[in-house]
């Protein structure tokens, strides 16, 4: 099992990015995915999550109407596209892969399968 985040980068604030998570050794039909966060000095944290079938959404409040996760399951791949970036964004980004949508959510435990981060820097 694999999950390799990529398309981080430095962007100007307003700008935006377009994060991947490739996987493989699992179908996005049994697993949901989550996108986190974590910010120099700063705890991981939830940014967005897709369940399994790629049914429901879910979307931090600081997020919300500004990033967009969507999945492409010939390619096996979750998508995290992020508009309007802002100062506070900037954080090394995973993805997470678990059975459970609501373990991504609430991050009651570690979820099953986690990602290499990927650096996202917004400069203001």
């Amino acid at each position: 099992v694999q999950l390799q985040a990529s398309g981080g980068g430095l962007v100007q604030a307003g700008g935006s990015l377009k994060l991947s998570c490739a996987t493989s050794g699992f179908s996005l039909d049994n697993y949901a995915i989550g996108w986190f966060r974590q910010a120099p000095g700063k705890g991981r944290e939830v940014v967005s999550c897709v369940s399994r079938r790629g049914l429901s959404t879910y979307y931090a409040d600081s997020v919300k109407g500004r990033f967009t996760v969507s999945t492409d399951k010939a390619k096996n791949t979750v998508y995290l596209r992020m508009n309007s970036l802002k100062p506070e964004d900037t954080a090394v980004y995973y993805c997470a892969a678990d059975t459970s949508l609501h373990t991504l959510v609430s991050l009651s435990t570690s979820p099953e399968y986690w990602g290499q981060g990927t650096q996202v820097t917004v400069s203001s």
